[in-house]
Parts: structure tokens; sequence; C-alpha cells
């Protein structure tokens, strides 16, 4: 069911294929419960950036800044021009040098857009993200509906075919679980300020996982009462294939959803991302042109087309959404394990926190790093290029530290 590497199906077995998705929203969730112990310990400070700067030094935020700029955002950014280059292929016949022409152009546009300082992309998402969601919904509603006239098997027994190498095949699949449910750990940044903590975050990360995951199962489970095993496995517009297989005109009516709301995704983060590097920059641990500002629209101008940039040279670099968001997700997964296991160094230190404190500690930090130090090691050995480059990536970020901070570089 879940094709993540030269178009190989690693998980055939629907019920194995839900259970990736199902621990997933577990992991999500104790690792919630770590994050939200360090979010009420350093409430107002940034997040993973701080948590990682606090507990290893210096080198190691700088790193994760660096990795920032030049695999999790750039690279998300490029993972979500691909998709939405995919979805248009319901519209126009698109090669693959076409599909990567519209995804650089996409970027390039909105980028462009933001650097004048005007907002459309931001407006354009707030506005049509929810369509998303309405799709979301609407593929739910339709699998349901075509349950009774199912015309191929779907096997959710565990007993009756279990894969040969189940431990490998989870992990992978684990590549597209990260990939949507990442960012659940903004939503912890605020625990050290929330009424009555010690119950309320808890219980709202319980529930937001709950919520999520069911949501996703949902989606999944209609996609394989709509799709054969086969036919979902090679799809690269699961959602689109899916609606149109039962309604006519229906892969178009997803399709326009997803693509608007890819769409708005890509405008926000091409305004968003760069002031990251530009307070970097602006701090004097980042190039210094980049904390330049455009005298007519006051906008971060290089940070953004530097970021546009090489979202471009990563699309060259990779080609496809999976090579993409497995270059992505590896190292944000690594820094996120750091981060989750800064909580056993904070709490050594006797670090004083007065907000929250997980429960059944140390078991959700234990659970969340043996599921993504197994999944780092996994995806390090199965996606040689993808993890390798990266690495090479965050090892080159040393020397450029050990530049700033030896020169000491002014702000801009």
């Amino acid at each position: 069911m879940i094709p993540l590497k030269n178009n190989t199906v690693h998980l055939p077995h629907h019920g194995y294929a839900l259970l990736a998705w199902l621990l997933g929203g577990v992991v999500a969730f104790f690792g919630a419960l770590t994050f939200s112990e360090l979010g009420s310990a350093f409430p107002r400070e940034g997040g993973v950036y701080v948590y990682i700067r606090e507990a290893y030094g210096n080198l190691a935020g700088f790193l994760y800044g660096w990795v920032i700029l030049l695999i999790i955002n750039t690279g998300a950014l490029a993972a979500l021009g691909m998709a939405l280059a995919d979805y248009l292929t319901f519209f126009f016949p698109l090669n693959q040098w076409q599909k990567i022409a519209t995804a650089i152009a996409v970027i390039w546009f909105l980028t462009l857009v933001n650097a004048r300082g005007v907002h459309i992309s931001q407006r354009f998402a707030v506005t049509f993200t929810g369509l998303k969601l309405f799709a979301m919904v609407l593929m739910v509603f339709v699998g349901l509906w075509y349950l009774p006239e199912l015309a191929h098997p779907i096997q959710l027994d565990p007993l009756k075919e279990i894969p040969g190498d189940l431990a490998g095949g989870m992990l992978l699949a684990f590549i597209g679980v990260f990939w949507s449910m990442g960012g659940w750990h903004h939503a912890t940044y605020l625990a050290g300020e929330a009424k009555d903590a010690r119950r309320t975050v808890p219980r709202a990360m319980l529930w937001g996982t709950i919520i999520i995951t069911s949501i996703y199962l949902a989606v999944i489970l209609a996609y394989m009462i709509l799709l054969p095993a086969g036919q979902m496995a090679a799809s690269q517009r699961v959602a689109g294939d899916a609606m149109q297989s039962v309604i006519s005109g229906g892969g178009q009516l997803v399709s326009v959803a997803i693509a608007i709301s890819i769409f708005g995704t890509i405008g926000i983060y091409t305004m968003t991302a760069p002031r990251i590097y530009f307070a970097m920059a602006n701090d004097g641990m980042f190039f210094r042109f980049l904390a330049k500002l455009s005298p007519r629209y006051h906008t971060p101008v290089n940070a953004m087309f530097l970021q546009a940039f090489w979202a471009t040279i990563l699309i060259f670099l990779w080609g496809s959404f999976v090579r993409m968001i497995a270059f992505v997700t590896f190292m944000d997964i690594v820094f996120m394990s750091l981060a989750c296991a800064s909580v056993f160094l904070f709490r050594r230190r006797n670090q004083a926190n007065d907000g929250y404190r997980m429960a059944m500690f140390p078991w959700p930090p234990v659970i969340y790093l043996l599921i993504c130090v197994s999944f780092v090691v996994y995806t390090l050995l199965s996606f040689q290029p993808e993890s390798w480059v990266g690495v090479c990536i965050l090892l080159a970020g040393i020397p450029v530290y050990l530049f700033f901070t030896r020169k000491k570089v002014q702000p801009y």
C-alpha cells in the first residue's frame, strides 16, 4: 500500500498501512507530552532552536538554523512545489521537466509577490486552506458511500499476511507519516502560559492527536475503499485518483481544492521562513547580506531570494516529491530527537520549571526517542543519497559557524 522508494510497495497489507498512521499518532502524542514540558520551561524563547541551544550549546543551535535554511524549510518548499505540479496534471499533461518548471515558477512567483510586501498569498492561504479539509471530509463521505459496492478486497487482519520486513516497512512508511503530522510541536510552545497546564496541556495534546490521527485513518481507509492496492501505491495524486475512480470530474474537484491549499502554503513559506534567516543574520550569526531589507518594501528580500534559489537547486537535485520529503524528514527528525532528549539534561540539572511536568516520566520521551532514532538509522541506510546529502550539509555548517564566531561578524 505504501510506495516509498523505486516504486516498491513496502506495506502491501491494508491493516499494517493503517497501523503505521496509528503509531504515528502515538509517537506524536508522546512527543507532545515531552515538548509540553520543554515549552513550559522556555515559554517565550523560540521552541526547538532554544531547547537545542540551551542543552547542547551555541554550535548545536546554529546547526539547527543552518539545516532549517538548507534542508527543512527549503526542502519542504521544494516538495510542496512538486506536489502542486503533480495535482495540476489532472488538468494539464505535464512531463517531468514541465512539472519541475511549474514548481520552480510557482515558488519564484510567490517569492516576488511577498518581496513586494503584497500579502496576497497570505490572504489566499487563509481563505482557501479550508478547502483541503473539505476535500478530506468529502473523501471520507464518498468512501463510506461506495463501501457496499467495494469491488476489491481490503485486508485488515494482521495475522493473515505479515510482510517479510515488517519493521523496515513501518519505519520507511514513517517518512510520509512524519511529514504529514509534522508541526504538532508548535502548539506546545505556550505550555508555560496555559491555565492549569498540568491538566489542560496533556488533555489538549491527547485530544488533538486523537482527532488528527482519526482524520488521517478515515481518509486513508477511504482511499483503500476507492482504489485497489496496486493503483493506490502507484498514484502520485492519490486523493484525485480515488475520487476520479467513482465520480466523473471528482478528481478535478478534489485536485482544485488541494492545489489551491498547497499554493497558499507555499505563499506562507515564502513569506515567513526567510524571517528566521534574517533574524540570525541580524544577530551576527549568519551572512550579513541576509539582514538587508528592501528600502522600498521593508521586506528581507535577500533572505527570500536565497530561499527560493536554494529550493530551486533542491528541485533539480531530487526531482520528486517522495525523495524530497525523505531528505527533509530525515534531518527534521534528527533535530526533533535532540530536542526531545534535552528534557533529560534539564531534569538532571534541576532546571527551574514551575509549570507543566509530564506524567509517566521517562517513558514518553524514551518511547518517542526509540521510534525516532530507529527511523533515523533505518532511513540513513535505506535512503542513502537523500540522508547522506543531508549529513554533509549539516557538517558543512561547522566551519561556517567557526567562521562567524572567530571573525565576530557584526550585524548588518
